[in-house]
């Protein structure tokens, strides 16, 4: 139990820290190889201390987030949550018409090769939202309709802004749509696109976040109550835990150094390392000598590889 609490404070997080960095980019901008992209923010109002990265993450916690995170049950947040896939839906509409349109007009790339959208889409939530269900069974419809949704959402994100933005296309795809397309429609659209994507990103912290705190509520509080009867428990771990990634969203300069950097760390534990733990500690007696052999020797090249691509990113980094 602890081991799979693990992967899944694990996953959470490597989802939490992206999500407020692309907020911050689009809100306030980003430099990327001494090319200043300006956020929605700065382009409305100019360039102010108020609307700084530290203060733009530090005023979607306050307004949105945390009133969001005080709720203390999951099914509190099916409203919000419904919200952020129609505002998902909404900015692969809008991205999908401007890409058509540029088909027609002739501004698109040509695709090198088939574009892939690197996403790895996990049911964080799973067993606090089934546990609310009257009827558990339904949670196998609903993780087939996410899979499905997720996968058309990814694919069509990946395609169409390739399309639009070709190898120039960032890491944060959001910021290549601050450019001008030459009219005050194009502009608007570009608005909207990146506002209806960052709230989506807003309404879909608390959901993950609710995981994270149970998870880490039950490994450092194995044998008291509930967490949602306990007020101190509650708002303790609430808080420290928005004071963690608030500090950790600041600290990443770029929304391509949290993927550099979860790629190697995070994603390696949930792939190869955790997995082949769970083979070699064998809680139920059921694995050979084989399969620890191969978990140790997965383990360890897993290690390697994490080791090595940390070394480059920190290298990467700093020259």
């Amino acid at each position: 139990m602890t081991m799979t609490k693990n992967v899944d404070d694990a996953g959470v997080l490597d989802r939490l820290l992206p999500e407020f960095a692309c907020t911050s980019d689009v809100l306030s901008g980003t430099n990327t190889d001494g090319t200043l992209h300006p956020g929605i923010l700065q382009q409305w109002f100019g360039i102010h201390w108020w609307n700084s990265r530290q203060c733009s993450i530090l005023g979607t916690i306050i307004l949105v987030v945390l009133p969001l995170v005080m709720l203390r049950r999951v099914e509190s947040l099916r409203f919000t949550s419904a919200v952020s896939v129609l505002l998902a839906v909404v900015f692969v509409i809008i991205s999908s018409v401007m890409a058509i349109i540029a088909i027609f007009e002739g501004k698109t790339e040509t695709p090198k090769l088939v574009p892939i959208s690197p996403t790895k889409p996990r049911f964080l939530s799973f067993h606090p939202i089934a546990s609310e269900l009257s009827k558990t069974s339904d949670m196998t419809f609903a993780v087939k309709l996410s899979l499905i949704l997720c996968a058309a959402i990814y694919s069509a994100v990946g395609v169409f802004g390739y399309l639009l933005f070709g190898e120039s296309t960032m890491a944060d795809i959001l910021v290549n749509f601050n450019q001008n397309f030459g009219s005050e429609a194009g502009s608007l659209l570009n608005d909207t696109v990146r506002l209806s994507y960052v709230f989506h990103l807003m309404l879909v912290f608390p959901l993950l976040n609710f995981s994270l705190r149970c998870n880490i509520d039950e490994l450092l509080f194995p044998k008291r109550p509930p967490l949602a009867s306990h007020p101190t428990r509650f708002m303790s771990i609430t808080i420290s835990l928005l004071g963690l990634i608030y500090v950790a969203a600041i600290l990443i300069p770029s929304i391509w150094y949290s993927f550099q950097f979860i790629g190697s760390t995070s994603a390696v534990c949930i792939a190869f390392i955790f997995p082949g733990a769970i083979a070699l500690r064998d809680a139920h007696g059921i694995s050979t000598r084989r399969d620890k052999i191969m978990a140790s020797l997965m383990i360890f090249l897993a290690g390697l590889a994490s080791i090595i691509a940390i070394s480059s990113n920190i290298t990467n980094a700093v020259s």
